[in-house]
């Protein structure tokens, strides 16, 4: 058997794991897989790997996906696997008895990078075939983000500070598109007995809109009440217990947001 023809036979296994030869290039292979061991042991960690990237629900690939995969496939030339020296199929071949459970991480840290450009090429065929959907690991998935990390971790999301006198701090985050803000405190003093903290959102009229309470001093986080898009300035004043109608006493923290967006 010729070296390129070699080569070529070894770069079947990540289409093989998935079930995605010819029945002609399946047989060829699959009397390969029997006298190599490296094969053996990349096509089997190639089905674990695939098995972790299957998707619960089944939805329309990308247009083009396919013609995609098959173009940047084409592009790359296969390298054989590196092999010290060939190793009998019994003392090789993975039983239940003697198989290890590797991390999937780690198993990817460990493949070479023929295997690992197979197992990305086998896991495009996976989704090709089922028409599964396609969630890139390195956007960050905000439908799992709470009200506040989704103010918090906006794009426009900009903030304003303020410390006092006895060390304690808070912070006013507010995003537009969003349309909230956040506000986190640390270190607050308690409000005095039978009062709260009162939450004001203002507009450039100085107009007070009551956007929540918070009953204790110490570390908070909370999103305010009401729409926060338009507001200049978030306030802070000492109300009775239940909250205010319009602020009734001067606001012992004001947090100037700039003009609201156009």
């Amino acid at each position: 058997m010729s070296e390129s023809h070699n080569d070529a036979i070894h770069a079947l296994s990540g289409a093989y794991a998935v079930d995605a030869l010819h029945d002609e290039e399946r047989q060829a292979f699959e009397q390969h897989l029997q006298r190599c061991a490296e094969c053996q042991e990349e096509v089997t960690s190639l089905r674990e790997a695939a098995a972790l990237l299957a998707l619960p629900e089944e939805v329309p690939p990308p247009a083009g996906l396919r013609d995609a995969v098959l173009a940047a496939a084409a592009q790359v030339r296969p390298l054989p696997p590196e092999v010290d020296q060939p190793a009998p199929r019994a003392e090789t071949r993975p039983t239940p008895e003697s198989a290890t459970v590797v991390p999937f991480r780690r198993r990817l840290q460990t493949l070479g990078s023929r295997s690992r450009l197979a197992l990305v090429a086998a896991a495009a065929v996976v989704v090709t075939a089922a028409g599964v959907g396609i969630t890139q690991p390195w956007e960050p998935d905000t439908a799992t983000y709470t009200a506040t990390e989704r103010v918090l971790e906006a794009p426009d999301a900009a903030s304003v500070s303020q410390s006092f006198p006895d060390g304690s701090s808070a912070t006013v985050t507010r995003s537009p598109s969003q349309g909230k803000a956040v506000l986190e405190t640390h270190d607050m003093d308690q409000p005095p007995s039978g009062h709260v903290f009162q939450l004001w959102l203002m507009d450039d009229e100085g107009t007070a809109r009551p956007a929540g309470t918070m009953g204790s001093g110490g570390d908070h986080e909370m999103v305010l009440d009401g729409d926060a898009a338009e507001a200049t300035a978030v306030g802070i004043t000492v109300e009775p217990e239940g909250g205010s109608e319009q602020p009734t006493t001067e606001p012992i923290a004001m947090f100037d947001l700039g003009e609201a967006p156009a």
